[in-house]
Parts: C-alpha cells; sequence; structure tokens
C-alpha cells in the first residue's frame, strides 16, 4: 500500500535521536520546566490552555519573575486561553478566575512579564486555545498538559499526559513565531492588565482573527522533504477540514501493521471512526487506550453536589461500550484491544497516535469532535523511517499502559442503568430532548 498524499509532501526539521527526550511523568516535568527557566538566556514562551492560581501555578510564575529579575533582557511571553482565564474550575462554583491574580503580581513585582489571552471563538463553548508546545531558548517542551497543581503534580495527585523535549532551533523559531502571529491580532489582550476590554466588546476582532487563523501555517521554508532520518513536522489545525484533521486520518489510512490511539475522553469524529473501521477491515491492528470514567479529570463521586459537567465521564464510557458491542468480533478476536487506565485517585489526560512503528503523532487534541472542528489545535508529527527512536517510543507506550486493564467484552463496562440517578435522569432527558448528538459535537 502506497504512503498517503500528504505524508509523503510535509516538510520536516531533521533530528538527532538524542534531541528528542521523553519526560516519564508530571513531576519530571515540572522539575525540569522550572529548571529550563532558571536558565533560560534569550526566549521563554510558555503556551497551556491555562495558569492556574494555586500552588504549582504560583511556582512557575515566581520561576517567571526570578528569572526576568536577574536577566532582564530575557524575553518572556506567557499565552493562554481568553475566557478560560477569566473563570474559575468548571464545576467549582462562582470564583473569580486567574486575570485577577496575574494582575496583582504584575503590580507586586514590578516587572514586565505578559500574559496573553487569546480568544479563538465569541463564546468559550464554540473554540479554545488548545494549542501546545512551550519554548525555552532553543527547545520545544512539547505536552498536553496545562499549569496547575495536579497537571505538575505538586501534592499527592497527578493528572497523566505526555512530555516530550524537542532540542531543534529550526523547530522552536516556527513556532515562536506562529504564538508572534497570534498576538498580533487585535483580538487579543493581556490578562496582566488592568481594565480589560469585554468579550462583546472584541466580537469582530475575534471573528477577524479565526478566519486569520484557518490560513496560518508554521514556517517550515528550512524544513526538508522527504528523507530517510528522523524528523518532525508542526502542523495546526482549525475549524473542519483542517490540515491536522487530515493529517490524522492520513495516518490511520497509511498504517500497514498496527494503530495506537490515545485519548481522555472517548468521543471520536465520524472520520476518525471510518479509518479506524477500514484499517480493522484490511488487517491492522488496532489499540485503543482511553481513562476510566473514574480516571476523567470531570468525575465527581455520587456523594458530591451534581453538576452537569459530572454527566461527562459517563458519557464517554457508553461511548466506549457501544463501540466495544458494535465491534465486538474483533475485541474477541484481539484486531482490536481497548485498554481502560485508571490508577486510582489519579486522573488520565494523554493523547496521541502511533502508526506501526513509524509514526508518532504528539498532540494536545483530544480526537474528538470539538478537536476536529472548534478549538485551535496543534501537533507535532514524528517520522523515524529508519527506527532511529524506537527505544524510548516503545518506553513511554509501556509506561502508559502501566495502569491499564483491557476491556474483552462490552458487558465489562457499565451500563446507564447503574449509573448514579441524576447521571441517569440527564442522560434520559438528552434523549428525549435529541441534544444528545449536538452535545457530543461540544465535547
Amino acid at each position: 500500500m502506497k504512503t498517503t498524499s500528504m505524508l509523503t509532501s510535509l516538510e520536516g526539521f531533521t533530528l538527532a535521536p538524542q534531541a528528542l527526550e521523553v519526560i516519564p511523568d508530571a513531576r519530571g516535568y515540572r522539575t525540569l520546566l522550572l529548571q529550563r527557566i532558571a536558565t533560560a538566556q534569550r526566549r521563554i514562551v510558555l503556551v497551556a490552555l491555562y495558569l492556574q492560581e494555586d500552588e504549582a501555578g504560583q511556582e512557575i510564575l515566581d520561576a517567571l519573575y526570578e528569572a526576568k529579575a536577574g536577566r532582564p533582557t530575557l524575553d518572556i511571553v506567557v499565552v493562554v486561553d481568553w475566557f478560560r482565564a477569566q473563570r474559575g474550575l468548571m464545576g467549582a462554583g462562582k470564583q473569580p478566575g486567574n486575570a485577577a491574580w496575574y494582575q496583582a503580581l504584575r503590580q507586586r513585582h514590578g516587572l514586565d512579564v505578559p500574559i496573553h489571552g487569546v480568544p479563538v471563538q465569541t463564546r468559550e463553548l464554540f473554540g479554545v486555545l488548545h494549542l501546545k508546545g512551550s519554548i525555552i531558548d532553543d527547545e520545544v517542551i512539547y505536552t498536553g498538559a496545562s499549569l496547575n497543581n495536579v497537571y505538575l503534580h505538586r501534592f499527592d495527585k497527578y493528572r497523566l499526559d505526555r512530555y516530550h523535549v524537542l532540542d531543534c532551533r529550526p523547530l522552536a523559531d516556527s513556532m515562536v513565531a506562529l504564538v508572534r502571529q497570534v498576538l498580533a491580532a487585535t483580538a487579543t489582550h493581556r490578562l496582566d492588565a488592568p481594565e480589560l476590554p469585554t468579550t462583546r466588546d472584541l466580537r469582530d476582532d475575534i471573528r477577524s482573527l479565526r478566519a486569520r487563523l484557518k490560513d496560518m501555517r508554521y514556517d517550515t521554508d528550512t524544513a526538508i522533504a522527504t528523507t530517510d532520518h528522523l524528523r518532525v513536522t508542526p502542523v495546526l489545525g482549525i475549524g473542519r477540514h483542517n490540515p491536522l484533521n487530515r493529517l490524522v486520518c492520513e495516518l490511520l489510512a497509511a498504517s500497514k501493521e498496527r494503530i495506537t490511539l490515545c485519548t481522555p475522553y472517548f468521543n471520536p469524529p465520524k472520520a476518525l471512526l471510518s479509518e479506524i473501521e477500514r484499517a480493522l477491515a484490511r488487517g491492522v491492528q488496532v489499540d485503543v487506550i482511553v481513562g476510566d470514567k473514574l480516571a476523567n479529570d470531570f468525575y465527581v463521586p455520587p456523594e458530591q453536589p451534581f453538576s452537569a459537567s459530572a454527566v461527562l465521564p459517563y458519557l464517554y464510557e457508553t461511548n466506549l461500550r457501544s463501540f466495544a458491542r458494535r465491534h465486538g468480533r474483533a475485541v474477541a478476536q484481539g484486531r482490536l484491544n481497548l485498554f481502560v487506565w485508571n490508577d486510582p485517585g489519579h486522573s488520565f489526560h494523554a493523547k496521541g497516535i502511533w502508526i506501526d512503528q513509524r509514526y508518532t503523532l504528539l498532540t494536545g487534541n483530544n480526537l474528538n469532535p470539538r478537536g476536529f472542528s472548534l478549538d485551535l489545535e496543534n501537533a507535532l508529527l514524528i517520522d523515524d523511517p529508519r527506527g532511529q527512536w524506537l527505544g524510548p517510543r516503545e518506553a513511554e507506550l509501556a509506561a502508559i499502559r502501566e495502569h491499564v486493564h483491557k476491556v474483552t467484552v462490552f458487558s465489562e463496562l457499565d451500563s446507564a442503568r447503574t449509573y448514579p440517578a441524576p447521571v441517569r435522569r440527564f442522560l434520559r432527558r438528552l434523549r428525549y430532548t435529541r441534544f444528545e448528538r449536538l452535545v457530543k459535537r461540544m465535547l
């Protein structure tokens, strides 16, 4: 089978195998991030969905201000989602958000550590900044993790993600250049400044930014086309039919032996499901790793107050159960392997794709309808035609699988009739009002 056209035309930056490092866990990521901030010489560009006002968030911002105080010429920029920075945690009641904290710290330190908020839609429900990849000097630190206690394993709980460091100046320059393009838009404003404009006042600017984002691409002018060496390609995506969506589908279509797909929220779009089913039909082994509902970051124990967001883990499990039932023969034959991750007390946020022994996709995209059409997403495609990076690649997969159990039949997953009463009522209401399909498109 021939490799599909997009994969053969992608330009990538060459890497030495030792220039691509896997960080094994959240605590190691936190240690590395703080160390790199402390030793940065030229630039720090941190990009995340949010930087939370808690102990880990304070540790990160303190490190940034300390670095700026010690090296005033250091170029520091923090980029987060506009909406997420101005509200509290979902399901945690009314909270002031992080922007007020950013403003207070700027006033206290009297130093310029800009924190920019990027709105990619006029409402958070319809799209957020889900861009990943922070740059410190010539290194790219790529992870789907945000910056707070659980993502950084500051105390007793962690949220598992993937963490990679790529020592590649052309890649770092390309990613910084794209961030600068986004920050140049009139819709983007500093969250650490007083008297923020309202989202209503920015509506026209936000629509203009979203239109521009659809045409933006990473600069790969210094990259090379097809090669037999290890290389990395950055890809941007927003809206339907974007280059990242196409890349994901073409990766699955190019598979010959094995697909491994990882997501915390099992709600695959139709295009992804179709490619999985085609792969199964041509004899490719498909492994899917998802988080247990108990390991979902939206999970709320039944004894705690119910909120609408607490339904999400049950919706994802319902999707997985239906998928396992529909493909029962492939599951029984071992052609489709479903693994559910659960390390009690901790949560799961890893996502990505591994194709055969060649391609590895690093991404913050949850591989769901929201990631495929609403949020601003990106990814780094690692192409390893000579198998120069197989050892670290397999070690990372083995670590992710450490706390999984294999589903051998769909009935091993809980059915809706076993769910807490408020969840059952909510799910029934969704079905009766025919909102279920619309809700799944937003998740």
